[in-house]
């Protein structure tokens, strides 16, 4: 596990490489362009939004329990021109207080999360009322034939991309978390294998 997660970390980037290039950066700058005040991000992995931040962030939690990710996190954190610190909680377990952030972003994480359920529930407890979550999540498809091809694979996505899901109805789980849906958009994620494909870019507002 140790090794695997290890190589998984060290390819990460290179693994997206055409994603990104292909739309999934352009998702990412829109999205975090409404990111403002004290804000905290889930499975910061390597980096990939820390640029992306403008400067009406006052302070900035990147959460990221994986240490082979944090390694490269933190080499990235020199180059930031605003407050931050690295956590090592989980998405499930944040050592945070309640209602103190202003935004919760979540970027290819929530497929991840051993309980969304759960990440979900601390995500509502440490926004303040109002406080928004942004999303960039790829989920289950509203094909019922992708779907389905989607359940059979997730096994191996679950082995190849240490723990991945790609069959989670990731937007009604936010609805039932107690969160308001305030904006979404539906896409693709080109450059991927198809059963990863279905993308929805997000907004949603702690009730």
């Amino acid at each position: 596990m140790g090794l695997a997660s290890w190589l998984f970390a060290a390819a990460y980037d290179a693994m997206i490489k055409a994603v990104e290039e292909a739309g999934l950066a352009a998702h990412r700058q829109r999205l975090l362009a409404h990111a403002a005040g004290r804000v905290i991000e889930i499975g910061a992995g390597t980096g990939a939004n820390l640029q992306l931040y403008g400067p009406v962030v006052t302070d900035l939690v990147l959460c990221e329990p994986a240490p082979q990710m944090a390694k490269r996190l933190e080499k990235k954190m020199p180059t930031l021109p605003r407050p931050a610190r690295i956590s090592p909680d989980a998405a499930e377990d944040l050592h945070e207080e309640g209602g103190s952030f202003d935004v919760a972003v979540s970027t290819l994480v929530l497929c991840t999360v051993r309980d969304q359920r759960r990440a979900l529930s601390e995500l509502h407890r440490v926004l303040r009322p109002g406080g928004r979550l942004l999303f960039l999540e790829h989920v289950r498809a509203t094909d019922p034939g992708l779907a389905r091809w989607q359940d059979r694979l997730n096994f191996i996505n679950r082995r190849v991309l240490q723990g991945c899901n790609c069959n989670r109805d990731t937007v009604s789980a936010i609805a039932a978390a107690g969160f308001e849906v305030t904006s979404l958009l539906h896409d693709q994620m080109k450059k991927a294998p198809p059963f990863v494909r279905p993308l929805v870019i997000g907004t949603a507002v702690r009730r």
